[in-house]
């Protein structure tokens, strides 16, 4: 099949790391250790799986990252190269193994990517997976698979930038007729953003602040009103077309970052705090948010966040940050603030039962409660991937928010019903 495969060797992660220094292009060149290619079909890997052709793949923020080589080294041990990154993905269903059932080839699917103890044929599951918070399974690099989080970091599923990939029967989710592939496609970042705020839902008199206007912010904005929450949603964005989308999705009051701390004195005004002028760097807020949600993963708004959080409040990362330098930690010690993060998705208590959050997902899109499909605003073949990477970067030319990756528009099909 043809596929981007992630192969970092010493050589090829050394070269481009010196030449991106000095010209960016580098990171999608020939010393890349991203390359589009042939690779081999990956086979299933037992009776329980499926195979899947892809109709859509996603581009995440941690994808962009990992092609600009930017992700933490430590990510590495849990990781098998080389790999076909994408983890966000849409697809139908081509062939299935002698145990599968309730599947059928030729339905339309979403898969969870996670790689927990399940999918690796460990029994009994590891503590956390048998309590249903499967995204923190302690057996990700053992059983029959190679290390790896999630489809799209490991070298024996395959990921959404190639043709094809295989899941374990337990992370297909069949698609709703009324879902369109765009929506699916929506449903593994929705589960993201809405998982920690299942398990601790803002009150609603609160005021939530919510940092970045890509993905996963207006994801953020749409999981609190799709849950119904009556909190005062504040969403502070980068570009004007961010601040039109959050305004679609039910913020109450977008705030543009401005240089250095401008924004300040606006989530002051709003939130009724007070700013205090140190000695050096930014300014200090007495008071703030009563919950800020950081969906950048840059130092700037990590500091931000702890800066804007009144004391008591709770801090939830949602930005993936690796490598954050010129944070001041002050304010979590002077705050008592409650800093958080979170990592993709699980079991949710919901309504009297037992869901998986992307469940949950779909089943609102389905009702008409939740429409995100329009976050998917630019498509590429995969052979025009740096295109489609460099669109994804350059937000500000491109007012990207889901760039998309396809294989072919035959395979792919129509993208909804």
């Amino acid at each position: 099949m043809r596929a981007l495969l992630f192969h970092p060797t010493v050589p090829r992660y050394a070269l481009t790391r010196a030449l991106g220094a000095v010209r960016p292009s580098a990171y999608l060149g020939r010393t890349s250790p991203l390359q589009y290619r042939d690779v081999p079909d990956p086979p299933l890997p037992g009776d329980d799986w499926v195979r899947v052709a892809v109709r859509l793949g996603g581009i995440c923020g941690s994808d962009l990252h990992l092609v600009r080589l930017e992700a933490s080294p430590a990510t590495s041990a849990y990781t098998s190269f080389p790999f076909v990154p994408g983890h966000e993905n849409v697809g139908t269903i081509i062939e299935t193994g002698r145990a599968v059932e309730g599947l059928a080839i030729g339905q339309r699917v979403t898969v969870e990517p996670v790689l927990p103890c399940i999918t690796r044929g460990i029994a009994p599951p590891c503590p956390n997976c048998a309590a249903g918070d499967y995204n923190r399974c302690l057996r990700v690099t053992e059983g029959h698979l190679s290390a790896g989080l999630m489809i799209g970091a490991c070298r024996d599923t395959g990921g959404s930038w190639g043709e094809f990939f295989v899941a374990h029967r337990s992370q297909v989710l069949p698609v709703p007729d009324d879902v369109s592939d765009e929506g699916a496609l929506l449903a593994e970042p929705m589960a993201c953003a809405l998982h920690p705020l299942l398990r601790n839902p803002p009150p609603d008199g609160a005021t939530v602040l919510i940092i970045g206007g890509g993905v996963i912010g207006q994801c953020a904005v749409a999981s609190l009103r799709a849950m119904g929450s009556r909190a005062r949603v504040l969403a502070l964005v980068k570009y004007r077309f961010q601040e039109a989308m959050a305004r679609r999705l039910g913020a109450d009051i977008t705030i543009r970052l401005g240089p250095g701390d401008a924004h300040y004195e606006t989530v002051a005004e709003i939130t009724g705090g007070t700013l205090r002028r140190p000695i050096l760097g930014k300014r200090v807020l007495i008071g703030g948010a009563d919950l800020t949600i950081e969906c950048v993963g840059s130092s700037r708004s990590l500091d931000d966040a702890l800066r804007l959080t009144r004391p008591g409040g709770r801090v939830l990362l949602l930005g993936l940050a690796a490598i954050p330098r010129g944070v001041d930690w002050t304010p979590i010690w002077l705050n008592e603030l409650h800093v958080t993060g979170s990592y993709v998705y699980a079991l949710e208590g919901w309504q009297g039962g037992r869901r998986r959050t992307m469940e949950i997902v779909l089943d609102w899109m389905a009702g008409g409660t939740l429409d995100v499909a329009h976050l998917v605003t630019q498509r590429f073949p995969l052979s025009a991937y740096r295109q489609a990477i460099e669109t994804a970067t350059r937000k500000a030319k491109s007012a990207a928010f889901k760039v998309a990756l396809h294989p072919s528009e035959v395979l792919r099909g129509p993208s909804s019903p």
